[in-house]
């Protein structure tokens, strides 16, 4: 019999950086998956969840000037870090995790968009989400800041430019670099729209290529981000029967 759904809270920044196939995968777990829209909706009570899936934007972590809500956002994240919510942050996510516990993001010397080669460390082969993973792999990035995560915080995963992945071993909360949501359609967007991103424009990338390539990768990168997303929720549901800590 299963046990009742995890409650899940999907903060998503902007419509074409959506949770793609993390909502498959707790919709098709049966969880109770809650969208939350910083700026457009009031902020959600932080004890309302039992675990938390923070995505991408084309905003940055320390563009509260611009965005006003973010401020909102990283309160609302430090009191689910308060509770020991289990947390998991993509890109802008995981640089706005890494913020609110005590590190930052910043600003990379060239962005990193396309399919990189994602080394995981040697810690990362205990991690409950990440150890499954091939060690070496290609993901897919699209960012110009990096996550600095705070003094103690676990490596998980490295390319060429920065680190991919990290964990707090004192909260379950795990930020990833890598895109491991996004779906063929979101990328299609992202590549359509290229010019509206400074960064991605000065980057001066073969779109056509990158466009193929992603044809060609999708399905199987696809598969890693099922993966991924489910063993979180997983691990988030095994932290509510057990009432253990991260």
């Amino acid at each position: 019999m299963k046990l009742q759904a995890v409650r899940v809270l999907s903060i998503v920044h902007e419509r074409d950086a959506g949770p793609g196939v993390f909502a498959d995968v707790a919709r098709d777990r049966g969880e109770e998956l809650v969208e939350w829209i910083p700026g457009q909706q009031p902020p959600p009570a932080a004890e309302a969840f039992e675990a938390v899936l923070v995505f991408g934007g084309a905003m940055h972590a320390d563009q509260e000037d611009g965005h006003g809500w973010l401020a909102v956002e990283k309160q609302l994240l430090r009191s689910l870090l308060g509770l020991g919510t289990p947390a998991l942050g993509v890109c802008l996510g995981a640089q706005l995790l890494a913020e609110v516990a005590g590190g930052g993001a910043r600003r990379m010397a060239q962005p990193e968009i396309g399919w990189t080669l994602v080394e995981l460390t040697a810690r990362a082969a205990a991690d409950p989400l990440l150890g499954p993973l091939a060690a070496c792999f290609e993901g897919f990035q699209w960012h110009s800041y990096e996550a600095s995560p705070p003094a103690g915080a676990v490596s998980l995963a490295r390319s060429e430019a920065c680190m991919q992945a990290f964990s707090l071993p004192a909260a379950p909360w795990w930020g990833i670099q890598f895109h491991a949501e996004a779906t063929s359609e979101t990328i299609a967007g992202w590549i359509a729209g290229y010019r509206s991103d400074e960064d991605a424009v000065r980057a001066d990338l073969n779109w056509e290529a990158l466009r193929l390539q992603t044809d060609q990768k999708i399905a199987h990168w696809n598969a890693r981000g099922i993966g991924i997303c489910g063993r979180f929720l997983d691990h988030a549901a095994s932290l509510r029967v057990t009432g253990a800590p991260g």
